[in-house]
């Protein structure tokens, strides 16, 4: 395999990649409308999307790119995230994990459980944006829900953005922190070291399937 492959294993296909990029920058784009729109000091972010009406129209129309971006993602690798043993064992010797002592972990396949973590909250948190927004959404939705309602919709949105933004921080730390990680996303490919330290587990899957 390393002799076909210069020594990289594949991680993602072209359009896993697109796809992530997509819901990826949707997600930044969200996030900085939404903060424009959160408080008044932060109305200056306004400025990147021409103004404060223009940012009102435009704020719900990410969302729903954000949503369906993020569902294509939850197809190609919800059963890849779904949790076991070794995420457990592997959440138990979390100081292992911040210690860099991944020769005492089990064997982890192709997420481990931090990355499964963040799918999930990820899946849960998109999608009460996106239930709540629709609450919100007065130019299509004025006339189907009270103003109790869309009082209770504009707090749980909020709540659920700013967890978001610090799960999305997580997200991106650790991608940054593990040498090698952006390579996936970039190249579609890791080096074989990187596999066969972090996903050992999974590198053995695919050298099987060769």
């Amino acid at each position: 395999m390393e002799r076909r492959n210069g020594g990289t294993v594949g991680r993602y296909t072209t359009g896993a990649r697109i796809n992530h990029w997509i819901t990826a920058g949707s997600l930044v784009l969200m996030a900085l409308s939404g903060l424009a729109l959160f408080h008044p000091s932060l109305f200056f972010l306004t400025h990147l999307f021409g103004g404060g009406q223009s940012t009102r129209i435009i704020h719900p129309w990410i969302g729903v790119v954000l949503f369906f971006g993020f569902a294509g993602l939850f197809i190609r690798f919800w059963a890849y995230n779904l949790w076991n043993r070794d995420d457990t064992q592997w959440m138990k010797q979390s100081g292992d994990v911040i210690n860099a002592r991944e020769e005492k972990l089990p064997e982890i396949g192709r997420y481990n459980a931090g990355q499964k973590l963040v799918f999930w909250a990820m899946t849960l948190l998109i999608a009460v944006l996106f239930l709540s927004g629709i609450v919100l959404w007065d130019t299509y939705f004025h006339a189907y829900f009270t103003i109790g309602q869309k009082r209770l919709a504009a707090v749980v949105h909020a709540f659920a953005a700013v967890i978001t933004i610090l799960v999305w921080i997580v997200h991106v730390y650790a991608a940054i922190w593990v040498k090698g990680t952006v390579r996936a996303m970039t190249r579609g490919s890791v080096t074989g070291g990187w596999a066969w330290r972090h996903h050992r587990k999974w590198l053995r899957e695919v050298v099987q399937k060769r």
